[in-house]
């Protein structure tokens, strides 16, 4: 943990969880499985072991995929359950649909999003229904409904509840699709919602989980977690076809075992979302700073004037920008709580005295200048 930044701390530290480093349990993990051999792609010790460790961590017999990437768990996934002329029915604003490159177009081999709205990025039961009732099954003009895809925590910080979350489960086996949920901050939401991984998943109608672990403390290691049974066939070949079945997969295995052996990853987003409270929190008590999304996660969304907004780019801190005067930060596990003060005291030097010159001058001055702006980052 960083507890003690130096006077450029908060530059990027708010730009992304994608900036922290991979936990020391992690580290350790890699290094004990880096001792001696081990048979390749997937047929070692460890990857034996990941089934079992999961398979007790969600209470059923479940399959586990090791992949690289978040934008391949939830692109195989969606194809393992999307027919090239199926629709996936997700909201306008899910990271599937606009941050992912087309990834699940292209490993459908051509299956089509179908965007609903929703308050704070989530789907809403009612609309979903209603939607699904009009799709027109048999058309061979229009796409079939396939697959329904949430994010949990949504691309705003929110995170659905238990009962949300069956809703749409019920919702889709009355459709007969498949249901996908997006875990990039999987650990966040189940801390926030205070539940098990099983209760949170398939005892509320989910088939198929994109198991997220490097926002949180993993390097390079997600999964896709099957608890359709017959999914997890079909999706090993996808997997070998896609490159995502690595030749030393036990570096991988031995990377989500460590994430979640004694509650690791719990307790790394529980950090996380505790620091997202302090910032929201103290954000939000600042004059001309107004919070536009419940923080449940580790993302805070606030509202600012443009030139607060520019003042604080120019400083070096680095965020998401978002149309309507809104900018997105983003806590993690290595985020201290002096980061949060000092980034709070930032922004509160921007915005009072409101728009004086002195106090952009004087918030520049307490920060040093990165040398380049971080790239995209969910």
């Amino acid at each position: 943990m960083n507890d003690n930044p130096g006077p450029a701390s908060v530059n990027f530290r708010f730009r992304s969880d994608n900036v922290a480093p991979a936990a020391p349990e992690i580290l350790r993990a890699l290094a004990s499985a880096n001792e001696g051999a081990a048979a390749p792609y997937g047929n070692d010790e460890w990857s034996a072991l990941l089934q079992r460790k999961f398979s007790n961590l969600f209470e059923k017999d479940v399959v586990v995929f090791p992949v690289s990437t978040g934008t391949a768990a939830n692109a195989l996934s969606l194809a393992s359950i999307a027919r090239p002329w199926g629709g996936i029915y997700c909201h306008e604003l899910a990271h599937t649909y606009v941050n992912e490159g087309c990834a699940t177009e292209a490993f459908t081999g051509g299956a089509r999003f179908i965007t609903l709205t929703g308050r704070d990025c989530k789907l809403e039961p009612t609309a979903l229904a209603e939607t699904l009732r009009r799709a027109e099954r048999g058309a061979r003009y229009a796409p079939q409904p396939d697959a329904v895809s949430i994010a949990q925590a949504t691309e705003r910080g929110a995170v659905y509840s238990l009962d949300e979350v069956a809703a749409i489960g019920e919702i889709a086996r009355d459709a007969s699709i498949q249901f996908h949920m997006d875990g990039a901050r999987f650990a966040n939401s189940l801390v926030a919602l205070g539940c098990s991984p099983a209760d949170a998943t398939w005892r509320r109608g989910v088939d198929i989980l994109s198991f997220g672990a490097t926002k949180n403390g993993a390097m390079s290691a997600d999964a896709i977690v099957v608890f359709n049974q017959a999914l997890a066939e079909p999706l090993s070949y996808r997997l070998r076809r896609a490159g995502q079945t690595w030749s030393k997969m036990r570096f991988a295995a031995a990377q989500l075992i460590a994430y979640t052996e004694d509650d690791l990853y719990l307790r790394l987003a529980a950090t996380a979302n505790a620091r997202a409270r302090r910032l929201g929190e103290g954000l939000a008590n600042l004059p001309g700073v107004q919070l536009v999304a419940p923080v449940q996660a580790n993302l805070v969304f606030v509202a600012m004037r443009e030139e607060v907004i520019e003042a604080l780019a120019a400083t070096g801190v680095r965020f998401v920008r978002q149309p309507g005067g809104v900018v997105r930060l983003v806590t993690h596990f290595d985020c201290a709580d002096v980061e949060v003060d000092q980034l709070i005291e930032l922004v509160g030097r921007l915005v009072s005295p409101a728009g004086n010159a002195s106090g952009h001058e004087a918030a520049t001055k307490s920060a040093v200048n990165s040398s380049k702006p971080a790239k995209s980052a969910r």
